[in-house]
């Protein structure tokens, strides 16, 4: 699996209470994306403004502990959305 897209996952591990997280979360559990490009293309309307809202969070998140490997990879699939 794609590295950021592990490091997705792992996100959206926390998010698991929402129908639309364990939907996405199965996603990236049942397909191979070759990159997160092929995996934003294969999300609707509805999965994209979820993960837009849990990845700002993410991200400030991350900033706040200063992991800059996460921000970097949660960054790669906010651009995309």
């Amino acid at each position: 699996m794609d590295v950021t897209l592990g490091y997705l996952r792992e996100t959206l591990s926390n998010h698991l209470n929402r129908d639309v997280g364990k939907q996405i979360y199965k996603k990236l559990l049942h397909h191979q994306y070759k990159n997160e490009g092929d995996f934003v293309r294969d999300l609707n309307d509805g999965e994209m403004a979820f993960l837009n809202t849990i990845l700002e969070k993410e991200l400030r998140y991350a900033i706040e502990e200063q992991d800059e490997k996460r921000v970097k990879e949660l960054n790669e699939v906010y651009e995309l959305l």
